[in-house]
């Protein structure tokens, strides 16, 4: 491996766990009802298991385990981004940006994932 990959595979490492820790942030200023509390504790099950998928990925045993972990990581942040969506932010300015940043960075991660998928899955 070039130290360029090695370097962005590092990078996007600490992307996906800036990510995770981002969210994690986030739930804690929601206003406190029954469907935040719910849908907060699957956001940052899910928040985490991108980032924990891609290191799995990382350490895949083969190109087929390396695939597949990466189609979890794609499926984690795009299911991060529905739970994001959920949660009741009490039409407060502030929580409301903050969410939409990380709808933002759940998308890209979903989009750098289908790229690495299709680059990993294309025939040499």
């Amino acid at each position: 491996m070039s130290e360029i990959q090695s370097s962005k595979r590092y990078d996007l490492e600490e992307r996906t766990q800036r990510f995770a820790a981002e969210v994690r942030q986030f739930v804690k200023k929601l206003p406190k009802s029954v469907g935040n509390v719910e849908d907060g504790k699957q956001v940052v099950r899910s928040s985490g298991s991108v980032g924990a998928n891609y290191i799995e990925a990382n350490e895949a045993l083969s190109k087929k385990d390396f695939a597949m972990r990466i189609k979890i990581c794609r499926k984690e942040a795009k299911e991060t981004r529905y739970w994001l969506e959920l949660l009741d932010t009490a039409d407060e300015s502030s929580l409301e940006l903050q969410r939409s940043k990380l709808v933002g960075e759940s998308t890209e991660l979903m989009n750098i994932f289908a790229a690495i998928l299709r680059k990993c899955t294309v025939k040499d």
